[in-house]
């Protein structure tokens, strides 16, 4: 075999899971899917080079390289329609009497985060949850006592009436599992460590023979688990981790969405062997960026052998408040956009009972999305769905004779737009502050999280020379302000940006401007392509795609992915700023999921340069950190610390909720760092791949501090644990004071 087929070859094609090169497939080599090799060090011997994917219908792919490096990368379908919401065919799991899959609604889910051992607080935690309306109620199971408990918490739970099915969480421990299957109505096993040790990170080779054994070693592992849920009719979650891969499978495709899906279909495979199908999937990660390439890869990959089984979608360790709400909104609900998933669960480091109204809001979102089923179909050929690549928007550029500098006005990193009033421009100060500008003297100056543009509906009039300082001293640190067409005709203000709709500049009203003024273009996005052209003779510094909410008929996901395929066919390479209004009475965590998922969606994809959040009954404060918190769940751009907390659960060393908020306290100033807070060490190297520094439960009252995977202390006292991260955070260079405020 040779090794290599070069840069490319699209000769190589896939079918069963079977790559074929050549146009004869009967006489040809033909090597497994999992031997095409990703260029990551240490890997399997005699395995074949390739960089090429494209779709060649569900049963035949090609291969392309990613923008990381030679990672393969599919291209095959991965949704049933790109251009609508349409729900992905899936079969039908049974839980307990809880049926999971596209002939059902979207269930949702939760965690206990009581010792499993305390039967009687377990219990009472169910019952809340079951009360809230969770669907599945999940418990950790690590040890044969809290097995035995299981037994127990099912009768009492019965015995008080209630029926919810139970799902134990496992870990490490094989012959836990064939114990607990014998009364909870569902097993999640994680394949990174069922049957592997746990990764020590180290990259490991492997002949093909040495990869064949390890693969029977799982089979002899996990078979008998899965003899016992055909026998008990219990359902299975092959539910992988992104930071908890064994070091087999990071040695063959890295910590990757690729490792991630090719651990389940190991397990998988062992599954379908034994002809039992009664089970879904999961491919979780802190980073939602990663989580959603990661079930999309899991589709693409189902779709190409003909599997149909559910999706359980979850953002892991997403946090507490609205970042956790929103890191899930962007994570699940870009998911549910595009017709994937079945079940749910919002990791919250909460209440467990506090995840069920976020769940059912995403939940309800989705199912609305699959009924809506309007679209115009187009082609999509720039729209990269497995791997990260942002459309970035060219940004300003200063024009000669210009007066003020425009280059500030949008950031690289992703924007933030805020609508203010003539009420706010009555107290400079407070709306500098408010814009989260830094104040020396009473004069505003751009910080790291400051506001990039306003938009002024109504402008002052000419006479008010205190409201119109107010906004020269904003223009003059490079803050822009956008103004309606009508308000700058009627009452000129010097520098400011005009936002002009795109009948407007289709009409030429804008020619009534001074020449040179600085243009805005506001569209809905799925208006004809002969509207649309007109932008071709446009040099806007912005466009703002706006498609009301009150269009109950267009879906904002896929009208605006038409609108950047436009852009990018023609090489039209305006910022796109999505502008999303609310109208009053919407309720803050609607608000918080519903942008998430809609701009989110978008963002995930790196299409889109900003937000602009407009709600009448919210505060100015709540939705700038919105839309910043949105910006850097999507990885865009960092202004604050960002926390990998785990949700809790019976594992748990301590107070998660109590010592996650110290920690935030002492540390929410480090805009760039990544901290990662977790219960246990289940959940610590292996699930805080994002982070730089870790704070985890090694023992009961101790905890072990992590610079990225790597442990540096041990057994630390929880009492001196806080000090001593920061300490660690200090050692490494990353800590700066907390801001003084001005006096």
């Amino acid at each position: 075999m040779a090794s290599s087929f070069g840069s490319s070859y699209s000769g190589l094609k896939c079918r069963d899971g079977i790559f074929y090169a050549g146009s004869n497939t009967h006489d040809l080599k033909k090597w497994p899917a999992q031997s095409i090799p990703i260029g990551h060090q240490g890997r399997r011997k005699c395995r074949v080079g390739v960089s090429v994917v494209r779709s060649q219908g569900a049963d035949v792919a090609e291969l392309q390289a990613s923008s990381s490096g030679p990672l393969l990368v599919p291209r095959q379908r991965y949704c049933e329609a790109t251009h609508m919401t349409i729900r992905r065919k899936t079969r039908t799991v049974n839980i307990g009497g809880v049926t999971i899959g596209s002939e059902h609604p979207i269930r949702v889910q939760t965690m206990t985060t009581t010792d499993t051992c305390d039967v009687q607080a377990t219990v009472e935690q169910v019952m809340r949850i079951a009360d809230k309306g969770a669907d599945l109620v999940r418990i950790t199971v690590q040890g044969k006592r809290e097995a035995d408990a299981c037994f127990d918490i099912k009768n009492t739970l019965v015995q008080k009436g209630y029926s919810i099915p139970l799902v134990a969480d496992i870990h490490f421990a094989p012959s836990v599992a064939l114990r607990v299957a014998e009364c909870f109505d569902k097993i999640r096993i994680n394949p990174g460590n069922f049957a592997d040790r746990r990764a020590k990170f180290e990259t490991l080779e492997y002949t093909e023979d040495d990869y064949q054994k390890e693969l029977e070693h799982i089979e002899n592992v996990f078979s008998p688990l899965v003899e016992k849920c055909k026998k008990y009719g219990r359902a299975m979650r092959i539910g992988t981790n992104h930071g908890s891969l064994s070091d087999r499978i990071m040695s063959y495709y890295g910590d990757s969405p690729r490792g991630m899906v090719e651990s389940a279909f190991e397990f998988a495979r062992i599954c379908r062997k034994m002809d039992y199908h009664n089970f879904l999937f999961s491919m979780k990660a802190s980073n939602p960026v990663v989580m959603v390439q990661a079930y999309r890869l899991l589709v693409a990959e189902m779709n190409v052998v003909g599997w149909d089984y559910p999706l359980h979608l979850g953002v892991t360790e997403a946090g507490e408040g609205e970042d956790g709400r929103m890191k899930s909104a962007i994570g699940i609900g870009a998911l549910l956009q595009d017709g994937l998933g079945d079940t749910i669960r919002v990791s919250l480091t909460e209440e467990p009972e506090y995840e069920i109204d976020p769940c059912t809001r995403l939940a309800k979102l989705g199912m609305e999305a699959s009924r809506l089923q309007r679209g115009e179909p187009f082609e999509e050929k720039h729209r990269h769905y497995f791997d990260f690549q942002r459309r970035t928007g060219e940004l300003p550029s200063q024009k000669e004779g210009e007066e003020v500098d425009y280059r500030g006005v949008l950031h690289r990193d992703g924007s933030v737009l805020m609508s203010v009033t003539l009420q706010q421009l009555k107290n400079p100060e407070l709306l500098y502050k408010s814009l989260a500008t830094k104040l020396i003297v009473g004069m505003p100056f751009k910080d790291l999280a400051t506001v990039d543009t306003i938009l002024l509906r109504e402008l002052p009039p000419v006479e008010d020379k205190s409201a119109r300082l107010a906004i020269k001293r904003l223009i003059d640190v490079s803050i822009g302000v956008l103004t309606p067409l009508s308000e700058q005709l009627t009452k000129p203000l010097p520098n400011a940006m005009v936002l002009v709709t795109l009948d407007e500049f289709s009409s030429g009203a804008h020619k009534l401007l001074p020449a040179g003024t600085r243009l805005a273009i506001t569209l809905r996005g799925d208006e004809p392509y002969e509207e649309l052209a007109i932008l071709k003779n446009s040099d806007a510094i912005m466009l703002l795609l706006d498609l009301p909410r009150t269009d109950k008929k267009v879906s904002r996901v896929h009208a605006s992915r038409r609108l950047f395929e436009y852009l990018q066919e023609n090489q039209l390479n305006f910022p796109v700023i999505h502008h999303l209004q609310y109208p009053s009475g919407t309720e803050r965590d609607d608000l918080v999921i519903s942008a998430g998922s809609e701009a989110g969606a978008l963002l995930v994809d790196g299409l889109g340069d900003g937000i602009f959040l407009e709600a009448p009954d919210h505060d100015f404060e709540f939705l700038r950190t919105t839309a910043f918190g949105m910006l850097q769940g999507c990885r865009m751009r960092n202004t604050k610390t960002e926390y990998v907390s785990c949700p809790s659960c019976g594992r748990t060393l301590f107070d998660l909720q109590e010592i996650s908020a110290e920690i935030r306290e002492k540390t929410s100033h480090l805009p760039g760092v990544s901290i990662a807070i977790m219960g246990c060490i289940v959940n610590g190297p292996g699930e805080m791949a994002d982070a730089d520094f870790g704070y985890v439960g090694g023992a009961p009252g101790k905890i072990d501090l992590y610079v990225g995977k790597t442990v540096v202390k041990r057994a630390i006292a929880m009492e001196q644990a806080t000090d001593a991260l920061i300490q660690l955070i200090k050692d490494h260079g990353r800590w700066v004071d907390p801001p003084k405020e001005e006096e």
